[in-house]
């Protein structure tokens, strides 16, 4: 298999409407991590004026999905996850950091950590999420 490279990550996330959509962005691939990154907007907000923790659980898949891409390849699938709010996500950024903790030959377990850039530029841990992705073609070669 040839390594995939940030800018494959940047086009493979480029590609899903969704995303576009709430402006994500790669900010770092390779190595067994990826961190996808987004604008806090007014329009993601819930009631209570804290980002959507929706908008949290989709950085979460997305950053577990591209850090095991970086051991399994490109044609994976989340299998399943779980996320947990620590914390009210106020501020104008999210940072979702993905990291592998194991991969197999099909499937790996990822670790997800999601912070809040505030306007200072202090960060708060929001919220902690782990899960498993899939290859959809086989074992990696």
């Amino acid at each position: 298999m040839t390594a995939l490279t940030l800018d494959d990550a940047r086009k493979g996330l480029a590609s899903q409407p969704f995303s576009v959509l709430l402006g994500a962005r790669v900010a770092s691939f390779g190595n067994g991590a990826a961190t996808l990154e987004l604008d806090i907007r007014e329009d993601l907000l819930q009631q209570n004026g804290y980002l959507h923790g929706g908008v949290l659980a989709y950085a979460a898949d997305n950053a577990i999905t591209f850090a095991a891409g970086t051991t399994l390849g490109p044609d994976v699938l989340t299998g399943g996850f779980s996320i947990n709010y620590l914390r009210p996500a106020q501020g104008i950024r999210l940072v979702a950091e993905a990291r592998v903790l194991h991969s197999g030959r099909r499937q790996a377990t990822c670790r997800c950590d999601l912070h809040v850039v505030g306007r200072d530029g202090t960060t708060t841990l929001s919220a902690a999420a782990q899960g498993s992705v899939l290859t959809r073609n086989g074992p990696a070669r």
